[in-house]
């Protein structure tokens, strides 16, 4: 802990109101959890010939010693990894796909396991952990039974109907280099990595440090679901160091992360002329329509806002309501606030965790001190709680937040948001446009023409009418990604796995050819050849 972050969380402000949750008898702890045999499973085969270690939000503590990549170490690990691949693309789609299958089936069965390590790896309340559980799930049985039909070979009309046969074929990429965040290091890796399996790839990860162990127990378990070992690589270190390795290395890369960084990344990814998907920063906006449920937009903005201490990128950190019911709305949602349970045990009845780490903790209490100091007034929240834990801060509920406030328009990434008033339509529209993000944002209203056609002028890759992120995020046959500069390419659906695959077109041209033939001369196939254009149009041939 540094010296400025034990000043804040020792602060002689009183504590807030929020209730803590309390640890049933007998439940686990880290040392429990994290045994050495563990730790000696889990990095079985990972590249590393230095030392590093993870920690544990909850109390600071080193959970585990971890091997550190060197370059050299990510080199070797893509080696291992483009040796592998082409037996694995080899393997038919049906035998890879069951692969995904069991894994679901496992992780179901040993959730336990995982949410354990999520919970002391980030800190979060474990029933925001079994969220990343209820994704991996849907994400690998959606797969498991979709790849075979994503991937097969596809007819379509040649230039010459009939005489020209075309087939679209998906190759595999090679390898796919992955780097995964720190916020939702279940989901967001190996979830990721599920497509590019799938598809015939192999995968480099590079999970954050302090997120490791659930990434590694990921593909512990995708290795015990019938994956060959070798396929799946993880490096691991410091993001400046082996994060550009892995973009020098990969045939692909995917990576979830900040706007900053991504830029970053595209750069490098764009030099060597390789693909890249990038789901990036937000600051999500809540629309509450002057004829939303007030009770159940006030419960709701409770999930939107504080899930996972407010550290996902699809959370609400801007709530714009309607003037006629905002003074209503804002007590309903300060009570149900104030009302929530922090915890820090591995077990369920808490409401809301920790922050992962000091840098969250000085944004989330810098943004609040400026805001509070400039004319905003703190509704709900607003202190730190280091009686429970080093990184706990309380669910924030912020009013009268104006530019040029950095809470305005910079992401926190914490349990904050800002209340706004509106009186129209068109103004909150052009209000939660109004940003240089674009990832998601929800719309409250009884009326369901009029959500769907206030979400279709949102600029964001996902809009959720009457909840905040679950129904879009976790409908994984619709594609879900950022506008603006929240990101490129899409995860789930079809462009979730074809993103990973090279198109290759397989044209056969039968009995005449695309040249002059039949003692045709240049001017008469070029005359032949027009007769024949305007025909298919006039048959409405495609």
């Amino acid at each position: 802990m540094t010296d400025s972050q034990a000043s804040t969380s020792t602060s002689a402000a009183p504590l807030g109101t929020n209730p803590v949750a309390a640890a049933p008898a007998g439940v686990r702890t880290a040392a429990d959890v994290v045994t050495p045999e563990v730790v000696a499973q889990l990095t079985r085969g990972v590249a590393g010939s230095g030392r590093t270690a993870n920690h544990t939000p909850f109390t600071g503590e080193k959970l585990a010693d971890l091997p550190e990549s060197t370059p050299e170490d990510v080199a070797g690990a893509f080696e291992r990894a483009r040796a592998a691949q082409s037996a694995w693309a080899a393997t038919p789609v049906r035998a890879r796909a069951a692969v995904l299958l069991r894994f679901h089936d496992l992780v179901l069965s040993r959730q336990a396991e995982v949410l354990d390590l999520i919970q002391l790896e980030t800190g979060k309340a474990r029933l925001h952990a079994h969220e990343e559980v209820q994704a991996v799930a849907v994400a690998a049985r959606h797969y498991g039974r979709k790849a075979g039909s994503y991937l097969k070979p596809k007819r379509h009309t040649g230039v010459v109907p009939t005489l020209t046969k075309v087939t679209e074929l998906r190759q595999p990429r090679g390898v796919i280099g992955q780097i995964a965040p720190w916020n939702y290091p279940f989901e967001l890796s190996v979830g990721d990595a599920l497509p590019a399996f799938v598809s015939g790839n192999a995968v480099v990860m590079k999970p954050d440090t302090e997120t490791a162990l659930t990434a590694l127990w990921a593909r512990d378990l995708l290795i015990e679901a019938g994956l060959p070992a070798e396929v799946f690589q993880v490096v691991l270190g410091e993001g400046p160091v082996v994060g550009p390795e892995v973009v020098k290395h990969a045939d692909y890369v995917s990576f979830t992360g900040s706007t900053r960084t991504g830029r970053e990344v595209a750069q490098g990814a764009a030099a060597r002329l390789v693909g890249v998907s990038l789901e990036l920063g937000g600051k999500n906006a809540m629309l509450v329509l002057k004829d939303a449920d007030v009770e159940k937009a006030a419960a709701g903005a409770v999930r939107a806002c504080f899930s996972s201490a407010g550290q996902l990128c699809i959370s609400i950190e801007r709530l714009y309501v309607h003037e006629s019911i905002a003074d209503d709305f804002v007590a309903r949602f300060a009570a149900r606030t104030k009302a929530m349970r922090l915890g820090n045990s591995l077990a369920y009845g808490a409401d809301m965790g920790s922050l992962v780490g000091e840098r969250q903790l000085e944004t989330v209490t810098r943004h609040v001190a400026e805001a509070v100091e400039k004319g905003a007034r703190l509704v709900a929240g607003g202190v730190a709680r280091p009686d429970i834990g080093p990184l706990f801060y309380e669910p924030t509920i912020l009013d009268g937040v104006e530019a040029p406030m950095a809470v305005c328009s910079e992401e926190t990434f914490g349990p904050v948001v800002s209340i706004y008033r509106f009186t129209d339509e068109d103004e909150v529209v052009a209000l939660a446009n109004a940003t240089p993000y674009g990832l998601n944002s929800s719309v409250w209203t009884k009326d369901s023409r009029r959500g769907h056609r206030v979400a279709a002028r949102l600029r964001t890759g996902t809009v959720n009418i009457n909840e905040g992120y679950a129904p879009a995020y976790g409908s994984v046959q619709s594609p879900m990604g950022g506008m603006k500069d929240s990101g490129l390419g899409r995860r789930h659906g079809s462009e979730g796995i074809l993103k990973y695959t090279e198109a290759q077109t397989v044209a056969q041209q039968r009995l005449i050819q695309l040249a002059p033939s039949f003692g045709m001369d240049d001017e008469k196939y070029a005359a032949f050849m027009s007769v024949s254009l305007k025909a298919m149009k006039a048959f409405r041939l495609r």
